[in-house]
């Protein structure tokens, strides 16, 4: 956060330099968006999809984090924008698993991580020189399960979670802090299970992702009772792959 931030009861009150957020034009990429535009900080989002923000303070491009250009797209952004003191990643899909569709795992993978690691890419080398910065992404809960009906989202997640965190550590003696959020069900378009327990809003989600601009983690689980009924759950899978 820019050093004129300023915080009441956990919530973002004012101040910050720039922000980029990733995959914002749905979803707790919206809400926070449209929570930090309140508050009266600087932002520009990009996503897939336009944006049903219009604003005159807010600028919002269209593109794929998954095509060929996208680093290409975020060097013109970010030079236009000027310095980034915190990027935010929500950009994510899933897929259930099809043999006829193989290709639709590969994009999975391309969006979830590669997406990442592209935007981090272009943002990390610059809040390393300025001495401070904050890269937030979302994996989530599922990061530790094993499924054959979701196979890449699983897979890509822990691989988000794997990136984040390694990236956390690599981060802290250059002053900028790096965060994995690891929501469960939140209700948005992506909750789509048949059975989704201890679903929470995306108004909530969003509060939640806030406070970590403020609190910095590493990593954050929500809810936390799910997060360990999830590694019970990879416990119950790896001893029945142990025995298979």
């Amino acid at each position: 956060m820019g050093r004129n931030a300023r915080f009441v009861n956990g919530e973002l009150d004012s101040g910050m330099n720039s922000a980029l957020l990733i995959g914002n034009s749905d979803g707790i990429g919206l809400a926070v968006t449209e929570k930090l535009l309140e508050a009266g900080c600087p932002l520009v989002g990009l996503s897939r999809s336009p944006s049903p923000i219009r604003r005159e303070d807010y600028r919002h491009h269209v593109q794929d984090v998954a095509a060929p250009d996208y680093p290409e797209v975020l060097a013109r952004i970010l030079a236009d924008a000027g310095p980034i003191e915190v990027c935010i990643y929500f950009a994510g899909i899933g897929q259930g698993f099809e043999l006829d569709d193989l290709a639709a795992d590969r994009r999975v993978f391309d969006v979830n991580v590669m997406g990442l690691i592209k935007t981090a890419e272009a943002v990390i080398p610059p809040m390393v020189k300025a001495g401070r910065g904050h890269l937030i992404g979302l994996s989530s809960i599922a990061d530790v399960l094993l499924s054959g009906d979701a196979v890449s989202y699983c897979a890509s997640k822990a691989g988000m979670t794997g990136y984040l965190n390694g990236l956390a550590l690599a981060m802290k003696k250059h002053g900028v802090h790096v965060t994995n959020i690891r929501f469960g069900f939140v209700d948005t378009k992506m909750a789509d299970a048949r059975v989704r327990p201890m679903m929470i809003s995306r108004e909530k989600a969003a509060r939640l992702t806030l406070r970590c601009l403020k609190r910095r983690p590493i990593q954050f689980t929500y809810p936390k009772t799910m997060g360990l009924l999830t590694l019970l759950a990879r416990g119950l899978i790896c001893v029945r792959l142990w025995f298979s």
